[in-house]
């Protein structure tokens, strides 16, 4: 054997080994957020600049091993950093297998430090339930209805209180598709995992807290109801691993309930150093779906989507793809300039919600500026939640009627007072018909495109046949009342839904935003393939009242000569198939 072969056996083995190294001993992960470095502490840059990390480890201090309380290192780590803390839960001391008589707090969890510097996480958690023991029964399970049932259901008299698994921020409280009313709290687990509680079927009087709000485990948060898609007064209860609003998925809670820890899911990386990867975990601008806008936007939407529960980082997204189409440096015959196409005279204008300018240095150059893209964005956002907020007034005295948002958006294009003036949508002058009016029509239409899936409620796109998604995307607003016209891709509006709004707001939820159908029934109609009746299948479009110019009614079929349908007196329910029905299939 000469040297030179010698030379390229012994180069051979040293590739073989450091492939092998690669490929045995370094992890392997397709997201580039798992792979990302961690901060050291419970802040990130993600988020409201402003929220404040839960930090009271409530009647004790002492964790469930015996450990001294990490709070204090945790409060002090967040109260002097410049990036946006994240929530921060604390364990329960109740017994793991049993709820309390009283929910309560426990211990804090060990720093995030020692977390994600490979310190062991502690043992079997010790939770606090979101009802006191002998205040409910288990109803239904996790993965019950052919595995559509994302929780478990804890049945109990209505008005029971409800109260918070752990310390962590609101991100939605309210109205929510299929739940009536809902309650979703972002938090961290002892062992780093971000992860949502959701709480679903209150009355409206039965959601105690706010968006925003900083709640602590065993707080009330509100009180068992049954509105929405409900039988009888109960809990749903879920948790969601990487984030309700974040792209997390839910486990069957009472495994967790029962001290198992969080497990990591897709969805938000709260601790990534990468601050795109949190996603707006622990703010309403969670409810940006990944990818819509452009990735240098995205933190600043769901920033600016976080101000107020009003206005929605899907709004504004919509809203700045209408303004601009996303483009910078552009200047409008008006003179409004940048993303957002603000007028310079109205940015310097004073928000009545804080006492400063909408245009603020949010991007922290030492420059506020409407063509600096975080300086536009949330001075869009600081506009048109302090417009909202001067609406619902408006409303609340009789002075307009109509939608806040819809209203807020017709106020920013033009102005607050030709919606006064109006008493409603303006109508005042020609331009109110050619560019206000269409204006505020294709903001909504296209808002639902950059809206989470399911960040509005129930219904989240998964496994399943098509139709079968059209079904349970339909079924979600059960017993939402008619209101003729009004509904669409983006849901009900106007208080309700019509047929065709009812089929258009399935259609578009259970393709994830890929299938928009028009507006009226006759126009659906052109959409899809006609479907015989023996080939008949759930989720088929159910057409019929045929006239000339074609159908004047739609439904979605249900199986067995039923269909889910639209109509005055019952609003969204089951009724029989017409006689003249005919099907379209449009997934």
């Amino acid at each position: 054997m000469n040297a030179r072969t010698m030379v390229g056996l012994t180069l051979g083995s040293v590739l073989a080994l450091i492939t092998l190294v690669v490929v045995i001993v370094l992890p392997a992960s397709d997201d580039s957020c798992a792979d990302s470095p961690t901060v050291t502490n419970s802040s990130t840059a993600q988020g409201d600049p402003n929220l404040a990390a839960a930090t009271s480890a409530g009647p004790t201090s002492t964790a469930g091993d015996g450990s001294t309380s990490a709070t204090a290192a945790l409060s002090s780590t967040t109260a002097t950093s410049s990036t946006a803390p994240v929530p921060v839960p604390i364990e329960s001391q109740n017994p793991a297998t049993s709820a309390p008589d009283t929910p309560a707090t426990v211990a804090a969890p060990q720093p995030v430090a020692a977390i994600t510097s490979g310190t062991p996480p502690l043992g079997p958690i010790r939770r606090t339930w979101p009802l006191a023991a002998g205040t409910f029964t288990i109803s239904d399970v996790f993965g019950a209805r052919n595995g559509t049932h994302l929780g478990v259901d804890l049945a109990g008299a209505d008005g029971t209180p409800i109260y918070s698994v752990a310390d962590g921020r609101v991100v939605a409280a309210g109205p929510a598709a299929g739940f009536g009313n809902w309650i979703v709290i972002d938090s961290i687990d002892v062992n780093g995992r971000p992860f949502s509680a959701v709480y679903g079927h209150e009355w409206p009087s039965g959601v105690r807290v706010h968006v925003g709000d900083q709640v602590k485990a065993g707080q009330q948060i509100g009180n068992i109801g049954s509105a929405g898609q409900s039988t009888g007064p109960h809990l749903h209860f879920e948790i969601v691993p990487g984030g309700r609003l974040t792209g997390g998925h839910q486990i069957d809670p009472l495994p967790w309930l029962d001290g198992a820890p969080t497990p990591q899911s897709s969805g938000a990386w709260p601790f990534s150093a990468n601050p795109m990867c949190s996603m707006g975990f622990g703010t309403a601008g969670g409810a940006l779906a990944d990818g819509k806008v452009p990735p240098e936007l995205d933190l600043w939407y769901r920033r600016a989507g976080s101000l107020c529960p009003e206005i929605a980082p899907s709004v504004l997204a919509a809203q700045g793809r209408q303004e601009s189409g996303f483009r910078r440096g552009l200047t409008s015959p008006a003179g409004a300039v940048g993303l957002a196409q603000f007028l310079p005279s109205t940015a310097q204008l004073i928000d009545p919600d804080d006492g400063k300018p909408y245009l603020i240095d949010a991007e922290g150059n030492g420059n506020a500026s409407l063509w600096d893209d975080g300086d536009a964005i949330m001075a869009q956002g600081r506009y048109m939640c302090a417009l909202a907020h001067g609406i619902e007034r408006w409303i609340a005295e009789g002075r307009v009627r109509g939608e806040v948002v819809p209203l807020a958006l017709a106020a920013y294009n033009a102005g607050s007072g030709a919606v006064l003036a109006s008493g409603g949508m303006p109508n005042q002058v020609a331009a109110h018909f050619s560019e206000t009016q269409p204006y505020v029509a294709n903001i909504l239409a296209m808002e639902p495109q950059y809206r989470a899936a399911g960040s509005e409620g129930r219904f989240e796109p998964g496994n399943g046949t098509a139709g079968s998604q059209i079904v349970q995307a339909g079924q979600q607003w059960t017993g939402t009342p008619y209101v003729w016209g009004a509904g669409g891709p983006q849901g009900p509006s106007n208080g309700g839904l019509d047929g065709p709004g009812l089929t258009s707001a399935a259609v578009f939820a259970a393709s994830q935003g890929a299938v928009t159908l028009p507006r009226t029934a006759e126009q659906q109609w052109e959409f899809g393939g006609e479907v015989k009746w023996q080939a008949a299948r759930p989720g088929d479009l159910v057409f019929s009242s045929f006239g000339p110019r074609g159908p004047a009614q739609v439904g979605i079929y249900l199986g067995n000569g039923s269909m889910l349908y639209a109509a005055p007196g019952t609003g969204v329910a089951a009724a029989s198939v017409p006689g003249d029905a005919r099907l379209r299939r449009v997934l």
